[in-house]
């Protein structure tokens, strides 16, 4: 069945494009798992198109609304990205992304309506359904500009939208999920950023309630100079009185250059050292948010300044083993399951204390957060975190309906039942939230009584590497399917000489994947020592480069 195309709406769609022109470049742009992201002038366009892409889509979803998020998350001030959000707070369907890359390579009017078309006729999307969007952005000094170039879009498509201003990306992702929940039995939560720390504070007041005592120590959250800081804020004011005592540094949003810049998640994770304003003494508990607060990491020095990292992996362990605990606690342990999901650059120590500690399976998945997603979803309590800190924890229906029924039995079934039942909101369900996260640490560590020394010894990191390998062309690397790109199908002689040299290291482990972004491949490597990861990873990255690299 072939769909008519508005002509009205069309001609509207294209007076307004004249004042959004395409940059003037040759790159084709790319729509993946953080949406579109490049250097800020680029982008006007492309989010122009992208309003068109959500008002669409929002006609498919029967007039739900879909959400705009405008941030480029860990990356310098002068860059900026776009990305859908769908209707329960996912990430926008992927038989989707195809359509926003081809509306934001279209060069000419007639591209642009051809892209259209195609899209109503494709996705087969009925023009009389309604269309509502609402959107966000990041402190980027960009982002002003192109939140007019979205409006422009919504307007030229006679779509009703929502502008909800500077939010953190999580923020964003919850309102869309309330508000398209709003006249359900069960409600997400309230459709205002204000619900937002109301659902939060409370969901933490009942979590924290059958813990022993707060934490003893202070708590120091470096928010990247980002969105996250006026926000953290904010849920600070919301929080009961003496839950936390929290501290805040890198919070200059009115510098645009100290975003990001020496400071937050991305940069102590990939750097493995504290960021600027650091202060901290021995054994003093600190946590990193990126510039759009949606990954969080914990760390801290121990004495002579040896910095400790507990990223992604250590907090999806501490997760999975409280709420292992709460669940056979509560006397559910024979009627819910639980899960966690990484991906091959978890940490082999991590999984091990999983499977053998825990007690609890572990399943792998290809790289990007929307896969971990998706396979959690699948589960009756599934937990993922890459191990740049962003993550969350699911809760199927199926398990939520069993806390709901179930009737304890006695006062300890009770109070862990409680506490179950509190960290169902308490969690993001939607997307990887720092704030949201950092409440759940600390709620852990409450409940446990633990410093950051006792989180540490849980078990022990094997050392690890990640280099980077120019190649003549990285499409010649392919993944075989099913082992979350652990092991290369092209290729051909490459996986077997890196089954050879892993061979050599005890506790050794490799694997190459090709990069998204450039013609090279990633390596990661673990050992059971420093020096062997070293040699293990220098051995691969020679073979590669002497196989089919090029000089950098």
């Amino acid at each position: 069945m072939a769909y008519d195309i508005n002509e009205d709406e069309f001609k509207a769609i294209l007076k307004a494009a004249e004042d959004w022109p395409r940059a003037d470049t040759l790159a084709d742009f790319s729509y993946g798992t953080a949406g579109f992201r490049m250097r800020a002038d680029l982008l006007d366009y492309v989010v122009f198109t992208v309003g068109l892409v959500a008002s669409l889509r929002s006609r498919k979803c029967a007039g739900n609304a879909i959400g705009v998020m405008i941030t480029a998350s860990h990356n310098p001030a002068e860059d900026n990205g776009v990305k859908i959000v769908d209707p329960m707070g996912e990430m926008l369907m992927s038989d989707w992304e195809p359509y926003a890359k081809f509306m934001a390579n279209a060069r000419t009017p007639e591209q642009l309506r051809n892209c259209f078309m195609h899209i109503i006729n494709t996705a087969q999307v009925h023009d009389h359904n309604a269309r509502k969007v609402i959107f966000a952005r990041d402190t980027r000094p960009s982002g002003a500009r192109l939140v007019r170039a979205l409006k422009a879009a919504l307007e030229a498509t006679n779509t009703e939208y929502v502008d909800y201003g500077i939010l953190t990306t999580p923020q964003l992702h919850y309102l869309v999920k309330a508000t398209n929940t709003v006249k359900m039995d069960k409600p997400y939560g309230e459709v205002s950023e204000e619900g937002y720390y109301k659902k939060l504070s409370k969901a933490f007041s009942e979590a924290i309630n059958h813990a022993t005592r707060p934490p003893s120590t202070p708590v120091t959250v470096d928010c990247a100079n980002g969105v996250g800081a006026p926000k953290m804020k904010k849920l600070i004011e919301h929080l009961p009185e003496g839950a936390l005592d929290i501290q805040i540094v890198n919070d200059r949003i009115e510098s645009p250059e100290d975003l990001n810049n020496h400071c937050g998640a991305d940069f102590v994770k990939t750097s493995q050292r504290v960021p600027q304003s650091f202060t901290g003494k021995a054994f003093d508990r600190w946590c990193s948010l990126d510039g759009d607060a949606d990954r969080i990491i914990y760390y801290f020095v121990e004495e002579g300044k040896v910095f400790r990292l507990l990223d992604g992996d250590r907090i999806a362990t501490l997760a999975a083993a409280f709420i292992g605990e709460l669940v056979r606690k509560a006397g559910l342990d024979e009627v819910i399951t639980i899960a966690i999901v990484q991906t091959a650059y978890a940490n082999g120590a991590s999984t091990k204390y999983v499977e053998q500690n825990l007690k609890l399976k572990v399943e792998f998945t290809n790289t990007g957060v929307k896969h971990l997603h998706h396979v959690a979803a699948m589960k009756d309590i599934g937990v993922y975190f890459e191990a740049n800190g962003h993550g969350t924890v699911l809760f199927s229906e199926r398990a939520v309906k069993a806390m709901r029924k179930h009737q304890p039995q006695s006062t300890a079934q009770m109070e862990a039942l409680e506490t179950l039942r509190a960290l169902t909101d308490l969690i993001n369900q939607t997307v990887g939230d720092a704030l949201s996260d950092f409440l759940l640490v600390e709620t852990i560590l409450a409940h446990k009584e633990w410093t950051v020394k006792e989180w540490l010894a849980t078990y022990t990191d094997l050392p690890n590497k990640l280099a980077k390998c120019l190649v003549t062309d990285r499409s010649a690397y392919t993944s075989v399917p099913g082992t979350a790109e652990q092991r290369l199908a092209t290729p051909a002689r490459v996986q077997p000489k890196i089954d050879e040299i892993v061979s050599k290291y005890r506790d050794g482990r490799c694997f190459v994947r090709a990069s998204g972004t450039e013609d090279a491949v990633r390596v990661y490597g673990e050992a059971a020592e420093v020096y062997d990861t070293e040699d293990l990873v220098a051995k691969v990255c020679d073979f590669i480069g002497s196989y089919g690299g090029k000089s950098p």
